[in-house]
Order: structure tokens, then C-alpha cells, then sequence
């Protein structure tokens, strides 16, 4: 994409909040690999802080509303036809916004945007127990064997971790605090995502990052999909399926039920249920489809993300925080929709129990303003109004798509001494479940057993002290890596049955 995409006449409509000022010298290298433009854009500060409050609601809105749609419309689509957004209880913890509120607490205490692997791993295991499935559940077991971030998401250590919705439904966060700067979204939200997911869900932890980023300065929904589509790998699946919607869209602009078929009919990949509905294929199709029929309007957008189907909820949020950036939260309250100011925690223990929706953006906005002046940015004053003068990027891929075989390479070359080494019958219990674990997923247990058998049995005997990272992966675990790294397991002497020996 060109460098000046956000300087085309009629695409910022901020009705003279912005102005593009030329670039002056300022240290850009927190910037790190990220291109900017050249350019800054003002924004007032009241702007900004409408726009991610606006965000942040939508993403509510959607996850809390969606939930009554989640998984239920699987071969055909939803019925909704008429919707009004409401909390009227109040927000509560839920995993499409819970996890990144462990995070963005942990960033404002620490003062700090990227927090360190090992910080990751103690705000889960404080916090994050329960009300977690899928590739979130298998992280928090190669946790407890110690293993760090960025590794329980990595395509060979956990089975999940090469589908799994979680590079979308833990990155709207990370893609409100960066407005303008799409490329800085997306570093920021792959250091969170990369804790469940690798692969291809990274490449949708940067469309969708970029896509909010963007629509803090234009509403333009094509303009906004462009810089998505600019953020990922153009070998990527997600670019084959961001533009399929798009050309069917295209072709069917007022029959959204006809691109819901083709989704369906060509993304269904998997005999598994769960592997469809809770990969990213079907769920980012139905999340591109919703924000393009919608086109612009709030509750169309969510309406039709409910009426796609499969993970509902997940896809509604994140529309929701897309059209809600465009939209603000002065917009919002204009609509009297019935929003109770509260965000109640019923799911993470340790975490605040007097938390608001207010209180939560709060927390949001003050990232930003971190991020905004780590990136070449700051806060001003113009004619007695408080700006944010950003310097913007244009979008772009930061993370290409890995590749399996030279992951296990890397990995088997980076670990395969201490994973040797742990084996020894003098290291810790947990120590020797971890070897034993690696060892598995990257096809070193036959080598091992064959070197030292009763090293590799004292391996198995400490894994199966650890029942949940067992059950995981011999029950919960969806096929195809599921199945290769069950075949492996057996193959290494462990089985379903499985149980610690004391």
C-alpha cells in the first residue's frame, strides 16, 4: 500500500478534529522495524479517548451479545432481524476481554507495554485457571511442566496453536492503544497472541490489529480492509480469504445469505466440528463479511456477524471494535442504548472486583498515550486543546507466515542439550516432564529411549504427573496436529489411560 493511504482526499472524516502536518525530526527508534509515513496526524485528545471508548463498547457489545449466537449456526446462518444493543446489567469478564484485562492491568502497574515471558506466565497462573478452553486451556498446562511464552504457542508444542481463534479474540485490545500506527498494533498485539497461537492466527492478530489502528483515521471500510490486507503475509490464507469475501460481496451486495454458503462450501475443512468452528478460517470470512455488509452501520454489523454463525461472539467483537472505533462512544450514548457502567469479574481471581467499563478504557487510553510517545509521537496543546500528534505508519507485514519443519529444527537445535541434560534422574520432577514433552513433539523420544531407556522411563513417569497436560493433549485436542501428536505420544510409550504414579 502506498504511503500516503491516509492522506486521500475523502477518506478522513473526523469532521476537523484531524489535521496532517508535515513530519519534523523526532527519535523515532522505538519505532523499531516499523515504517512510518513520513506524516503526522493530530488528533484531539478527546478524539481519541471517544474513539478507543467507542472501540472498547463495541468489542463488549459484541462479545456479550454475541454469546447467544456462539457455535449455534453451523451448516446454515442465523435469523436475527432485529437487534438492540444493550448491557443493561452491566459488562462481565468474559475470555474474549478478560485475558487482555490481565495484560493492559499488568502494563499500566508495570509501566511497561511489552511485559517479559516469565511476567506472562505468573499473571496466568495467578489468574487465568478457569473459563479457559481450546489453545488457552493447553497453554496453561505447559505452563504448569514450565514452559514459558512465546513457546505454548508454538506450531510444535501445541496442537492448537496453528488454527486457534486466539490471534483474534486477544488482539482488539492491543490495536486500540496504537492509533494510526497499524505495524506498532500488530508487534504488540503478536507478543500477546503468540502466549496460544503461531502461524496462520498471527497473520489474523494482524489484520484485525491494523484494521482498528486504521479506523482511528479513516472510516472508510475498504480503505480499512486494504490496510488489513497490507498487514499480512500475501502467502497467508487469510489473504485468499479476506479477498474471497471481498469478490462475493462484490457479486452479492444485498445477499449476504449467498456469501454465507460460500464460506461455507469452501472453508469447512475439517471433519471436526471444533476444528471448524473455532479456526480461523470460517471465523475470520464471517468477521470480514460482517464489517463489509454492514458497512458502517453499528448494529447491522453486529447483526450480521450473529447471523454468520459458528463463533459468534468472537467475530461480533471484533467488528464491533472496528465499527465502534469509527463510531465513538459519544455516538454510542447519542443511540440511548442501555449500557450499565460496570465490569464485573466472575471469572479471573486475583483480578479487581470494582472494575467499570469507564475505569477499564481508562487504563486503555493511558497505554495508548504510552505507545503514541514511544513511537515518535506526543501530547500537545493547539488553541487550548489537548492533541495527540502521531506520527503514522503505513500498514505492512512484520511477521511472515513460519514454516513447521524449520521451527522443529530451530527448536531441536536451540533445546536439544538441555532437554538431554534434564533427563537426568537428579533433575527436578518437573524438569524431567518438560524434557520428556519436548522430546515428543519434536521426534527426539526415539533417539533418547534408544540412548538411555531408563532416563526416557523416568521422563514418562514425571509427565504423568501432570494429569492436565495429558488430558489435553490425549482428549482435547482436535485433529490433524492433535492426532500427529497423540500418534507421537503413544509411539513414546504414553497412552489415554495415563495416570501419575506415585
Amino acid at each position: 500500500m502506498h504511503k500516503d493511504f491516509f492522506l486521500r482526499p475523502g477518506l478522513v472524516l473526523l469532521a476537523g478534529l484531524i489535521r496532517i502536518m508535515p513530519a519534523v525530526s523526532i527519535d523515532i527508534s522505538s519505532c523499531s522495524a516499523a515504517e512510518v509515513s513520513g506524516e503526522f496526524v493530530e488528533l484531539s485528545a478527546k478524539t481519541i479517548e471517544d474513539k478507543i471508548r467507542g472501540g472498547f463498547v463495541g468489542q463488549m457489545l459484541g462479545n456479550l451479545n454475541g454469546l447467544a449466537h456462539e457455535n449455534r449456526y453451523y451448516d446454515e446462518p442465523g435469523h436475527v432481524k432485529e437487534y438492540v444493543p444493550s448491557i443493561a446489567d452491566g459488562a462481565r469478564t468474559d475470555d474474549d476481554t478478560d485475558i487482555e484485562w490481565v495484560y493492559v492491568v499488568a502494563m499500566q502497574r508495570n509501566e511497561t507495554i511489552m511485559l517479559a515471558p516469565e511476567q506472562i506466565t505468573q499473571l496466568w497462573k495467578r489468574h487465568i485457571n478457569r473459563h479457559i478452553w481450546c489453545s488457552n486451556l493447553y497453554v496453561r498446562q505447559l505452563m504448569d511442566v514450565g514452559i514459558d511464552p512465546p513457546l505454548t504457542g508454538n506450531l510444535a508444542l501445541n496442537p492448537w496453536a496453528n488454527f486457534n481463534i486466539s490471534g483474534q479474540f486477544v488482539c482488539e485490545t492491543f490495536g486500540l492503544i496504537a492509533p494510526g500506527m497499524p505495524q506498532t498494533a500488530a508487534g504488540i498485539g503478536l507478543h500477546y497472541t503468540h502466549v496460544s497461537i503461531d502461524g496462520e492466527p498471527a497473520q489474523a492478530t494482524q489484520l484485525f490489529t491494523a484494521m482498528i489502528a486504521t479506523a482511528f483515521v479513516t472510516d472508510d471500510i475498504d480503505g480499512i480492509l486494504e490496510a488489513g490486507l497490507a498487514s499480512i503475509d500475501p502467502r497467508s490464507q487469510l489473504n485468499s480469504i479476506v479477498r474471497d469475501v471481498r469478490r462475493w460481496h462484490g457479486q452479492y451486495p444485498k445477499d449476504w445469505r449467498t456469501t454465507r454458503r460460500l464460506v461455507r462450501d469452501k472453508y469447512t475443512l475439517h471433519k471436526s466440528r471444533t476444528r471448524n468452528q473455532n479456526g480461523y478460517e470460517l471465523c475470520t470470512a464471517a468477521t470480514v463479511a460482517a464489517i463489509l455488509y454492514g458497512q458502517g452501520d453499528f448494529v447491522a454489523t453486529l447483526r450480521h456477524a450473529f447471523n454468520f454463525g459458528w463463533d459468534a461472539d468472537n467475530n461480533a467483537a471484533t467488528a464491533g471494535a472496528v465499527v465502534g472505533v469509527i463510531k465513538g462512544y459519544d455516538w454510542m450514548r447519542e443511540q440511548r442504548w442501555n449500557i450499565k457502567d460496570v465490569y464485573r469479574n466472575t471469572t479471573r481471581p486475583g483480578m479487581l472486583e470494582d472494575e467499570t467499563i469507564t475505569s477499564f478504557c481508562d487504563r486503555i487510553i493511558e497505554l495508548a498515550g504510552r505507545v503514541i510517545a514511544g513511537n515518535g509521537g506526543r501530547k500537545i496543546t493547539r488553541d487550548g486543546q489537548d492533541v495527540y500528534r502521531i506520527l503514522i505508519q503505513a500498514p505492512a507485514n512484520i511477521e511472515r507466515l513460519p514454516r513447521l519443519r524449520q521451527q522443529v529444527a530451530k527448536l531441536k537445535s536451540d533445546l536439544g542439550r538441555r532437554i538431554e541434560a534434564d533427563l537426568g534422574s537428579d533433575s527436578a520432577v518437573r524438569d524431567r516432564a518438560r524434557a520428556a514433552y519436548l522430546a515428543i513433539c519434536l521426534g527426539m523420544a526415539t533417539s533418547l529411549r534408544e540412548k538411555n531407556p531408563e532416563q526416557w522411563a523416568a521422563g514418562l513417569s514425571a509427565l504423568r504427573q501432570y494429569p492436565g497436560l495429558l488430558d489435553v493433549l490425549f482428549n482435547k485436542s482436535p485433529g490433524p496436529a492433535g492426532d500427529n501428536l497423540r500418534a507421537a505420544a503413544t509411539a513414546a510409550g504414553l497412552n489415554k489411560t495415563d495416570r501419575p504414579q506415585h
